[in-house]
């Protein structure tokens, strides 16, 4: 898991930039919840309303199209906030948000979190670089969606779950991974078996072990290393400047 120095013991990076005498001011609704693999926290239509700050699992950001096809567009984990466009205006959901590794969130009315928005400059400013992230991480997916190749893509994906999670092993079924990519199941059977010949990952039984995360790396494209340095200015909010 990557990790950061931070100014609080907050597990999620937003809420550690908050200062202490504003976090006691502002967030005395939140509520811990836990995330079981597969759990809906958003789905596409549906009101705004609560947001969750990320303490532990993943939760990946899906854009579902007319025929119920998926296709990843985000990833979520302690550096951030599920269903941050309530903060943003948004009273529906323009997107689904699907915990892809078990975790636990604190979860906040939206009403009450817009309030801290326009009342706290630490938790906006806050709020506001986690936006500018998340929308340069879709940008770089859907580049990467059109001009990488399945196992590049496959791998970027496996190290930034890891990234955002403890220890080396990932839930995961081919058929969960193929709605992640936007790509057929046979295509992510093959990918992974090539990637466990390498003696890159090991797959078993719904779960993906990475065996050799440098040899994964290298195999990733070019996109991870930039999400990989995203995700650690992320970690280290209240450092920034």
């Amino acid at each position: 898991m990557v990790s950061a120095p931070r100014s609080s013991t907050h597990k999620n990076c937003i809420l550690a930039a908050v200062p202490q005498e504003d976090f006691e001011r502002y967030f005395a609704s939140l509520q811990p919840v836990s995330l079981p693999l597969k759990h809906q926290l958003l789905q596409f239509g549906a009101p705004l309303d609560s947001v969750y700050f990320m303490e532990e699992g993943v939760a990946s950001i899906l854009t579902t199209m007319a025929n119920g096809a998926t296709i990843e567009v985000g990833m979520v984990g302690s550096e951030g906030i599920a269903g941050v466009a309530a903060l943003m205006g948004s009273d529906a959901s323009s997107q689904q948000i699907v915990v892809q590794v078990p975790g636990a969130a604190l979860r906040m009315p939206a009403d009450k979190c817009r309030e801290v928005f326009d009342q706290s400059p630490a938790f906006r400013t806050a709020v506001l670089r986690y936006v500018a992230a998340l929308l340069d991480l879709g940008a770089q997916t859907a580049a990467c969606n059109r001009l990488h190749n399945i196992e590049q893509r496959c791998a970027r994906w496996f190290l930034m779950a890891l990234d955002r999670v403890d220890g080396d092993v990932l839930p995961m079924t081919h058929e969960f991974l193929a709605s992640m990519l936007g790509v057929r199941r046979a295509g992510i059977t093959e990918t992974a078996g090539e990637l466990q010949r390498s003696g890159l990952i090991r797959n078993h039984r719904g779960e993906v072990t990475v065996v050799d995360r440098p040899g994964l790396e290298a195999a990733a494209c070019e996109c991870y290393g930039l999400d990989h340095a995203r995700l650690l200015r992320l970690l280290a909010l209240p450092g920034l400047g």
